[in-house]
């Protein structure tokens, strides 16, 4: 909203300091900035306004230490997080390119979704929620936008590397030199479904190669990775958002690392020196990173232990779906096992689980359990493992994976 005024103003009237806004870098920090004071003084107003209407969340009875401290809580509290996301885009964010906006839809999409979930839970009273069909139907309608949009969208596109042309030449021998052409990238832009694929060092490949070329067929397997790279990902960030700042804290290395693979893969000459792909236009996403960031970090100022609210499945869904979208843009969803391994965690310690339990039920006419309980992080809980030492564990894994993500860049 803001960036074609003043572009406007820059270039026909020479507003002093109006130039700053074609710089990502100073957009960002205002994005960042706006988050910020967004969750922290509008946090208090959203969370009493919650406590008036009695939107509390509801908890079962697990056994675990403090647990029931927490009940009436308010839930719900991913509004702000949406927000603090929202209002600074459409402020400071180029809303005419592509990919700012498959990401706002994303946001508003998952939002909904979460949204009705939690409404249903709190003002109908139903503990269930949303049922499971119905979310996965949701989650279906996203990946199938997103993967329509990266396939037949003629602003979707990258460059690709081509070899220059050959030059031969004779010596001052006389005898005839040829100098191999230097890889160079292509003067068009290429519509593709190509992706980037870690620890490899011819790192791109493309998903039609696997169904021959055949043009539907690959939009309908380029759809199916985009719809189980978003149900996979928003329902292991659902599954982790079960402590105090547990989901915030992961989710922000998550971010920053994604932000910068964006700013690189949107830089030609980045691009070129890390030989990786090179996607114009791509960032602009920086902004709706850094506008992320700043969400979950003020997000933290009341979700922090102990939490006086709950970002409830209107938070925990959209964020991971936004991981998920923004991979997808950035054509590295491949590393998300790897940079998201705690929601990978989490959502194995609950499959294996629950299929272990009805194994041995079956065979032995008794459940048994492979973990205390799951998801992973209440088996920590369970062995005693205070909530705060669970959560900053693994925010310190979470580091880890994504400066390992980040690694990749150079190890192939």
């Amino acid at each position: 909203m803001l960036y074609p005024i003043f572009k406007f103003l820059n270039e026909h009237y020479d507003m002093p300091g109006a130039g700053m806004f074609q710089y990502i870098s100073f957009r960002s920090a205002l994005a960042v900035i706006l988050a910020l004071l967004i969750t922290i003084f509008f946090g208090r107003t959203i969370i009493r306004a919650l406590q008036r209407h009695q939107i509390g969340e509801e908890i079962r009875d697990l056994g675990l230490e403090g647990q029931l401290s927490k009940k009436g809580t308010p839930t719900m509290g991913g509004v702000i997080i949406l927000l603090a996301i929202l209002v600074p885009m459409l402020l400071v964010g180029r809303l005419d390119n592509i990919y700012v906006i498959l990401m706002l839809i994303s946001t508003l999409w998952l939002g909904l979704l979460g949204f009705l979930d939690d409404y249903i839970k709190t003002f109908r009273h139903n503990k269930d929620g949303l049922k499971g069909k119905f979310k996965i139907v949701g989650q279906v309608g996203l990946g199938v936008i997103v993967g329509t949009v990266m396939c037949f969208s003629q602003e979707v596109v990258i460059r690709e590397k081509v070899s220059s042309p050959t030059a031969v030449y004779v010596s001052e021998t006389g005898y005839a030199q040829i100098e191999q052409g230097a890889p160079m990238l292509s003067p068009t832009p290429q519509r593709t479904t190509k992706t980037t694929i870690p620890f490899v060092k011819d790192n791109e490949f493309d998903y039609g190669w696997l169904v021959g070329g055949n043009k539907v067929l690959t939009w309908l397997l380029y759809i199916a990775v985009a719809i189980f790279v978003v149900t996979a990902v928003s329902n292991g960030a659902n599954l982790t958002d079960g402590l105090d700042g547990l989901l915030t804290t992961v989710s922000v290395p998550i971010m920053l690392v994604l932000g910068a693979l964006a700013y690189l893969s949107g830089h030609i000459i980045y691009a070129d020196y890390l030989n990786i792909m090179y996607i114009p236009e791509s960032a602009e996403l920086v902004v709706f990173a850094a506008a992320m960031c700043g969400a979950l970090l003020g997000f933290l100022w009341w979700n922090s232990f102990p939490a006086q609210i709950f970002m409830g499945d209107t938070g925990s869904l959209s964020i991971g779906g936004i991981i998920a979208v923004f991979a997808l843009c950035i054509r590295k969803e491949l590393l998300l096992p790897l940079m998201c391994g705690i929601f990978l965690a989490e959502a194995l310690s609950v499959m294996v689980q629950v299929g272990w339990f009805k194994y041995t039920k079956k065979k032995y006419g008794e459940g048994r359990r492979i973990l205390l309980m799951s998801p992973l992080h209440h088996h920590y809980q369970k062995k005693g493992l205070f909530e705060t030492k669970i959560v900053m564990r693994f925010f310190i894994v979470s580091i880890l994976l994504c400066a390992l993500s980040l690694v990749t860049l150079k190890i192939r």
